[in-house]
């Protein structure tokens, strides 16, 4: 089964004329598990991109990853935007494992967050795999090897069995055999499942007993959003803003939601643009009900002209 594309779920007015449209799909579901809203194609796989983080999350705790600070399993989640308090805590990690940033299988990278990167370029800097925006997971997915007495060497790669392990969890939780296996951005595995799966796995974290693995991490990343993106992360301040709330973007357009005792949503914008990826989520959200003052400062996405605001992407579903 192949993903189809979507729908119009966008506009982009640019001094009120529409200059063009972002197509996705979109799925929302009620507290119960069933499809309350939704259009595209919600049920052909796509690659969640780091939107699968969690669950991978919940896999590196149930095969033995020694964490106790909630604030380093936020960490394992994220897609960190390379500030200095995320670089030090995957730094920590490696150390208390014996390792450093050599055993690392991610790519050198920039910081993904604007101000960081720009300091690390103002200071004479340049590409580091702890920069990375999935160093935090890689450095989990080392410290479950280590704990697990798994072989550290080619901890990447799809037969080993900690991916192995990473994959039963998100199936478990997608209720869906994964579509395709790709290679990441990061070099980790990436599992296809489908928004509608996407968007129940959010619900099953956020509805799971505090103490257990799947609980655990949702608390942690609710607990410390900014360590999940950063300062200015999409994710980071709709956590801060609405209360409970789980959110986790990932590549390409994608993003997935859930608040215990009212839903989830998961989306994919398909041009993989991220300007559209807010204005939508919102929509989508305030069908289930919720409301909040962060929601406003996400509805429309502002287009400049001159260096002022002449228009915006606004959402048409």
């Amino acid at each position: 089964m192949t993903y189809r594309g979507g729908v119009p779920l966008a506009e982009v007015v640019r001094s009120g004329f529409v200059e063009g449209v972002h197509r996705g799909s979109v799925v929302v579901l009620d507290a119960a598990g069933t499809v309350l809203a939704g259009v595209g194609d919600v049920v052909s796989p796509i690659f969640p991109r780091s939107s699968n983080k969690p669950m991978q999350a919940v896999g590196m705790l149930d095969a033995g990853l020694p964490l106790t600070e909630p604030a380093d399993l936020a960490l394992v989640a994220a897609s960190h935007a390379g500030e200095e308090f995320h670089l030090a805590r995957v730094a920590g990690l490696l150390a208390d494992a014996g390792l450093d940033e050599a055993a690392l299988h991610c790519p050198p990278e920039l910081p993904v967050g604007e101000q960081a990167r720009a300091a690390v370029l103002r200071a004479g800097g340049g590409p580091t795999r702890i920069q990375m925006n999935c160093s935090g997971k890689h450095a989990g997915m080392l410290l479950t090897c280590r704990a697990a007495g798994w072989p550290v060497d080619g901890y990447w790669r799809p037969g080993h069995p900690l991916q192995q392990r990473l994959r039963g969890v998100i199936e478990e939780f997608t209720g869906e055999e994964a579509a395709a296996i790709g290679v990441d951005g990061c070099g980790a595995p990436v599992l296809a499942v489908s928004l509608t799966g996407l968007a129940g796995a959010y619900l099953r974290l956020v509805g799971a007993e505090s103490g257990t693995a799947p609980g655990r991490v949702a608390d942690a990343m609710r607990a410390y959003p900014e360590i999940v993106g950063g300062t200015w992360a999409e994710d980071t301040r709709l956590m801060r803003g609405v209360p409970g709330l789980l959110a986790k973007v990932g590549a390409e357009g994608v993003i997935a939601t859930a608040l215990p005792g009212v839903g989830a949503v998961a989306l994919k914008i398909d041009d993989g643009g991220g300007r559209a990826r807010m204005p939508v989520l919102v929509s989508a959200l305030r069908r289930l009900g919720v409301d909040a003052p962060v929601l406003e400062e996400f509805a429309e996405v502002p287009i400049f002209g001159g260096g002022l605001p002449v228009g915006a992407v606004r959402p048409l579903w």
